[in-house]
């Protein structure tokens, strides 16, 4: 196998090959061939699949300057050295069936990476750094032990493709609706109790996956007319223990109050945020210019990225919804998603919208 494994590496500097497979060979330590000298400074795509490598080395990125896809699947890395950032041109990377506990900052210095392949490891977290992945198309995180998303991921503009099945989740973040290339997302066998109240509002997004999240009992009316799974989702006893109104239950943090037909005027509190957002994000925003006054980052970043939108209406809300059940049992799609007893749920802004609106 080590000769064979020597005249395989050989024959690819002799001959300056860009694809080299080393798949099944098993490789308990990076092969010193492919270090040796100048490298192989030709090389752009490797495979190594299916080993039993722990690390890579400090100097990949120096003796393999050009790679554009590295491929690791189903080997046992637990670290990630620091220099994997000094990968330039890295554009596809699969770390998928590893043993990582933890991925390292300098992960965001990949800024070609547009595919990132991370399921099937054993990370609690991932570091804020993955914002600065502005060409990231597909993100993999599935089957995990993931709590929560970056913050930050919503900087991944080009993000298309997003999967984190099998992980601990209890929210997604609001502010992944405002990624409007997204087109697929896929959070099936997490921990979710409620979803963006935007989710679905960008047309793009058609196809949203968040089954077996058996305290999950809401789905955006936005979702309605997109490819959806929703089976085993509702069906926690707890959930219906601790709520009778299906639309009461587990609401945003920043929800202050739930409104319904009968009230007519909208609390002063919202009224002022609304106006401020307005003020700050609406008029202002082909100018790319802020009034001068002075709000607090955390203020700020409410009024960018509100609560959610009317579902009637694109009225910003912040502090107060109201809500209509749409009993997914009770619509044309009943047939499709038996084992749910999820309703469809519209967020409007006012009494007035909350009485006209219907699912289209």
């Amino acid at each position: 196998m080590a000769t064979e494994l020597h005249e395989t590496i050989f024959m690819a500097k002799q001959e300056r090959h860009k694809n080299l497979f080393l798949n099944y060979k098993n490789l308990n330590n990076f092969p010193v061939e492919l270090l040796k000298d100048e490298g192989l400074q030709f090389l752009e795509r490797l495979y190594m699949k299916r080993n039993s490598l722990t690390t890579l080395p400090d100097n990949l990125a120096q003796k393999l300057p050009n790679l554009i896809e590295l491929y690791l699947h189903s080997n046992n890395i637990v670290i990630v050295p620091e220099a994997i950032g000094n990968l330039a041109r890295l554009q596809s990377l699969d770390l998928s069936n590893n043993a990582l506990q933890l991925l390292c900052p300098e992960i965001g210095r990949l800024r070609s990476l547009r595919h990132l392949r991370l399921s099937n490891n054993q990370l609690k977290s991932l570091p804020p750094e993955i914002g600065d992945l502005h060409e990231l198309e597909t993100l993999d995180v599935s089957m995990n032990q993931l709590i929560s998303l970056p913050d930050r991921l919503h900087y991944c503009l080009s993000l298309q493709n997003i999967t984190a099945d099998h992980n601990h989740l209890r929210h997604v973040p609001r502010q992944l609706c405002w990624l409007h290339r997204l087109n697929q997302l896929s959070m099936a066998a997490n921990r979710l109790r409620f979803l963006p109240l935007d989710l679905g509002r960008s047309r793009e997004l058609q196809f949203v996956f968040v089954d077996h999240n058996s305290d999950l009992k809401g789905l955006p009316s936005y979702l309605y007319n997109k490819v959806i799974g929703c089976s085993g989702c509702g069906i926690s006893s707890r959930v219906q223990e601790e709520c009778e109104n299906e639309a009461l239950v587990a609401l945003p943090a920043e929800v202050k109050v739930v409104g319904s037909r009968t009230d007519r005027v909208v609390p002063l509190e919202e009224l002022a945020f609304r106006t401020l957002h307005r003020v700050f994000y609406q008029r202002l925003a082909d100018l790319h210019l802020l009034p001068n006054i002075t709000l607090p980052k955390s203020l700020l970043d409410l009024l960018q990225f509100p609560l959610g939108h009317c579902h009637r209406c694109s009225q910003a809300m912040f502090t107060i919804i109201y809500p209509k059940l749409f009993p997914l049992r009770n619509t044309a799609l009943a047939g499709v998603h038996r084992r749910t007893t999820v309703s469809f749920v519209a967020h409007c802004c006012s009494s007035h919208c909350l009485q006209t609106f219907d699912l289209q």
